[in-house]
Order: structure tokens, then sequence, then C-alpha cells
């Protein structure tokens, strides 16, 4: 019995070892395994990518997501990718990059794919429909007037000059002869900044005659040039006044000016701003900076020289001051006024554009009235 018992044990001992040595089998064919498991993964994963057909910008954020994120499916199977056995790592590395550029020409494609579609999607309204009505606006008036003007001497070759605002006594009133008790000087004509220094106190100018002085300062003649801009002058604003408005001013400076050139450019702009059958007169008058001076009226455009409320039945019509440029004014410009003569001119815009356009109240071009201003879009 005990030999029985004993031959069972040791049959039954080797039973046992059995699964034992099929173990030692099965893992020695470890290797072989976990390269076939991978390989049907990334195939799966690789079958997943190619199928996929997201159809709107989350469901493609959701595939990046799955699969190119940090967190994502390549993400993992690299960090797997270290465990494979060096001799398994060329099979299986070849067929993971084959995995990651799919998915990242997969990702591309429909990338591009909804945002051509997204461009692409149709209105979901009517384009037959009548559009939304914009209102236009107009220029200024002022601003119409202005460029006529400049165009007008820009064809007899008249260059444009601009200059500033704030200015100093000697260009705005010593360098162009005015005397110091000259009224324009006091306090109640013009709106002075700085007086602390007198003899040369700052101050808004008040013709833009100043950009005449330092165009002489800064060149040498000739000059032919206009000088258009904003003016200032202490006066209480009413239908006929404003502390503010612009000019016009022109200079031409060589050798042998007359007034006969005066008077003929003078013509020539009367005739291209008012018509072509308008005369002019020239009346004798006083400027510190011009000798002789001029007032020149225009014969009435709206009456035709018969007699109307506009001339007030005189048949002409006061536009601009004019004369030649007083000697003292060329010298104090470091011009030889015994070599080269010169003519000066100027005219307000506001005078020229009320009796061009018949308007009755000068506030009216500062008040930005829509009614008032939309009266000139046929002008632009």
């Amino acid at each position: 019995m005990f030999l029985f018992f004993a031959g069972a044990k040791i049959k039954q001992r080797a039973n046992v070892f059995k699964p034992i040595l099929n173990l030692k089998k099965m893992c020695n064919f470890a290797p072989c395994c976990e390269n076939v498991i991978m390989q049907e993964k990334l195939n799966g994963i690789l079958q997943e990518i190619i199928t996929a057909q997201p159809t709107n910008k989350e469901q493609l954020e959701n595939f990046r997501l799955k699969y190119l994120s940090r967190k994502g499916l390549l993400t993992d199977l690299f960090e797997e990718f270290k465990t494979i056995p060096n001799e398994q790592k060329r099979e299986v590395g070849k067929k993971l990059n084959e995995v990651k550029t799919a998915a990242e020409n997969k990702f591309n494609e429909l990338k591009e794919k909804l945002e051509n579609s997204t461009a692409q999607t149709t209105v979901d309204f009517d384009l037959t429909a009548p559009g939304e009505h914009s209102e236009l606006g107009s220029r200024h008036p002022l601003s119409i007037v202005r460029n006529e003007i400049i165009s007008i001497f820009s064809r007899i070759g008249y260059t444009v000059q601009d200059g500033q605002e704030i200015e100093d006594d000697w260009h705005n009133f010593s360098a162009l002869n005015f005397p110091e008790e000259h009224p324009a000087r006091d306090m109640q004509d013009t709106f002075f900044i700085d007086v602390s220094n007198k003899k040369n106190s700052i101050a808004l100018r008040t013709h833009t005659s100043s950009v005449q002085v330092r165009l002489m300062e800064s060149g040498k003649p000739p000059f032919r040039s206009i000088m258009p801009g904003r003016v200032f002058r202490n006066e209480a604003i009413s239908a006929r006044a404003h502390c503010i408005f612009h000019q016009v001013e022109g200079l031409y400076i060589d050798e042998n000016v007359s007034f006969a050139d005066l008077k003929q450019t003078l013509l020539y702009f009367a005739q291209e701003m008012f018509g072509e059958k308008t005369q002019i007169r020239l009346r004798p008058s006083y400027f510190p900076f011009t000798e002789p001076s001029a007032e020149m009226d225009v014969s009435c455009f709206i009456c035709e020289g018969k007699g109307c409320n506009i001339c007030k039945h005189s048949g002409w019509v006061e536009i601009l001051g004019c004369g030649m440029v007083d000697p003292n004014v060329l010298e104090n410009c470091g011009i030889d006024s015994k070599k080269y003569t010169g003519f000066a001119f100027g005219m307000g815009i506001e005078r020229i554009t009320m009796l061009k356009y018949r308007i009755n109240d000068l506030r009216l071009f500062f008040e930005n009235d829509v009614r008032f201003l939309n009266q000139f879009k046929s002008a632009m």
C-alpha cells in the first residue's frame, strides 16, 4: 500500500510540473506574442482613423484629442513602444509611424474640408431683397469753394503753402510792416496767447500772410503760391461776422512783376470763378504790407450789373484786397527790393461762398446743421 501511494504521489507531482514546463515554453515565445498584439492594436487604430468622418468642428476637435493630443492614443502607443524588445522595434516602429502619419493627414484633410464648407455655406437670407439705405454725407460748402479756388490758381502755376495757426508777433505783424499802434495789435481785435514778451507776443494768426513771410524767409525768389487756411479775430459773432473764418491769400514775387500782372491774374480768377462775362474794378485802399493797395470788386453775377439786393443796387460786389508788396516787407524777409517786386492778394472764403450760394447768415457754416449741409450734395 505504501509503495502504491508513493508511486501515485510521484506521478501526481510529475503532473503538477507540466504547467510549469508549458509556462516556460510560453515565456520563450512572449516577444513574438507582444509583437502580434501590438500589430493588431495598430491595425485596429489605423482602421478607425481611416473610417473617421467628423462633420463639424467639435467632432474634429474630439478626433484630435483622441489620437494626437498629449494624452491621446498615439502618445500611449509610443510609451508602450518602449517596452518592445529591440529585435521587434523596427517592424513595430514602422507601423506606429504609419498610424501617426495617417492620423495627422486625416486631421489636416478634415480640417481643410470643414473650413471650405463653412466658407461656402449658403446664406439664410434673400439676396434679391433690396439693400438697406445708407445716408451719404456731402462736402462742406467752404471746402467746395476752397478747392475750387485752389484749382483755379493751380492752373496758372500757383503752388499751395500751409502754415501754423499760432504765430509770433514778428511773422503776424512786424515783418508785414504793421506799426506798433496799429489796431490789429490791440487785445480787442486779436486773440493773444502770451503777452509776457511784448516785443514778440504769441497770438492766433489774424491772416495767412504769416505763411507768406515764412515762405520768403526760407527760400529765394521767384515765388508763386497761394495760402489757404483758418484765421482768428476777436469779433462778436453775428450773421455777417465770426471769430473764426477762412482765407486764401496769394503771393507772386519775381523780377519785373507789375500791377498789370496783378490785374490780369485777378481778372482770370474772377472769370473762372463767377463766369466769363465777369468784369472787375480796382478801388484805391490801404494795407500796411502793400503799396499801392486796392480793393477789388466784381460785377454782380446775380443781376449782371443791373442792381439787386446782393450788390445793394450798385452792380458791383466787393471780393478781395490786393496790392504790390511793400519794399519794407521784402527787406524784412531778406529779399532785395531793388531787384524783385511782387504782388499779394487775400480773400475770405466765407464771403465768396455766401455770394456764390446766396447764403444770408455766416453762422450756418459753423453750426453743422444737416438740413443746411444736405443742400450741397449735388456739388460733390
